[in-house]
C-alpha cells in the first residue's frame, strides 16, 4: 500500500436509533407537491373515515304552509259550489228596510264592499311603500277595518245568493257570477289563514289579496252593475 495514497472511504454506518446518516436525510416535499410517503399519482391516502351520506331533500316550511292554505281555500270554494248546485233556490232570502227588493239590497251591499275593497288596495300600497315613503301610523287600522266591514257587507249577499238563487248557469253572466262567488270566498279564507302562518313566501299575501280584490270587483260587475244598468239606479 502506498503511504501517500488516501485510504478508501467507507459509507458511514447509520446512527443508533435508526436515523439516517448526516447528509442523507430525506428531502422536504416540494411546494404544492405530495407529502413524503404519499403514493404516486397525487391521490390522498385514505384516513379510514367514510364520507357522510347525502341528506334527503326537504321541502321548505314556507312551501308546505302555502300549499296547505291553497288547498283549504280550494276546498271551501268547491264546497260552496256543490252546496249551491244541490240546494234548490227559494227565490227569496233577505230584504232590508229602505230597499225596494232583495236584489237591490244585495246590489248596494256589494257596491259598499267593492268601494271598501278599493280602500283595501290603496292602504296596502301605502303599507308596502308603493305610494308613500313613510306610511302613517293609522294606515294599518284603516286597512284592517275596511277589510272587516267589506266582508261583513258580503255576508247577506252570499246568504241571498246561496239560499234564494243557488249555483245557476242559465246564462254566461250568471255562470261566471256563480263561479266568481265561490272563488272569492275560497280566496278570502286562504288569505285569512295565510295571515296566521309564519315563513310564507313574501308574495303570498299580496297575491291572495289581489285574487280577493279581483274576485270582488268582478262579482260587482256581473251583479250590481248589471242590475243598475238594466233596471235603473235606485234603492
Amino acid at each position: 500500500m502506498n503511504p501517500n495514497t488516501d485510504p478508501p472511504t467507507s459509507p458511514m454506518p447509520p446512527l443508533p436509533g435508526g436515523s439516517p446518516p448526516r447528509g442523507s436525510a430525506e428531502r422536504p416535499a416540494r411546494p404544492g407537491g405530495p407529502p413524503p410517503g404519499a403514493p404516486s399519482g397525487g391521490h390522498p391516502v385514505p384516513t379510514g373515515h367514510s364520507a357522510a351520506p347525502p341528506q334527503p331533500a326537504t321541502t321548505p316550511p314556507g312551501n308546505t304552509g302555502i300549499a296547505t292554505v291553497i288547498l283549504i281555500g280550494a276546498a271551501v270554494a268547491v264546497a260552496l259550489g256543490v252546496y249551491g248546485r244541490l240546494h234548490e233556490g227559494t227565490g227569496f232570502s233577505i230584504n232590508l228596510a229602505g230597499f225596494s227588493s232583495g236584489a237591490y239590497a244585495k246590489a248596494w251591499l256589494a257596491t259598499l264592499a267593492a268601494v271598501l275593497a278599493v280602500v283595501q288596495v290603496l292602504s296596502a300600497m301605502v303599507m308596502y311603500g308603493k305610494v308613500l315613503t313613510h306610511a302613517p301610523s293609522w294606515i294599518g287600522a284603516v286597512h284592517r277595518w275596511s277589510g272587516r266591514i267589506a266582508v261583513l257587507a258580503t255576508v247577506p249577499v252570499a246568504i241571498h245568493c246561496l239560499f234564494a238563487l243557488g249555483f245557476l248557469a242559465d246564462t254566461t253572466r250568471v255562470l261566471v257570477h256563480s263561479l266568481l262567488g265561490c272563488l272569492f270566498y275560497g280566496a278570502f279564507v286562504a288569505k285569512m289563514l295565510a295571515l296566521t302562518r309564519p315563513n310564507l313566501p313574501a308574495k303570498a299575501l299580496p297575491v291572495l289579496g289581489g285574487i280577493v280584490f279581483t274576485g270582488l270587483v268582478a262579482l260587482w260587475l256581473t251583479s250590481a252593475q248589471w242590475l243598475f244598468s238594466t233596471q235603473g239606479l235606485k234603492f
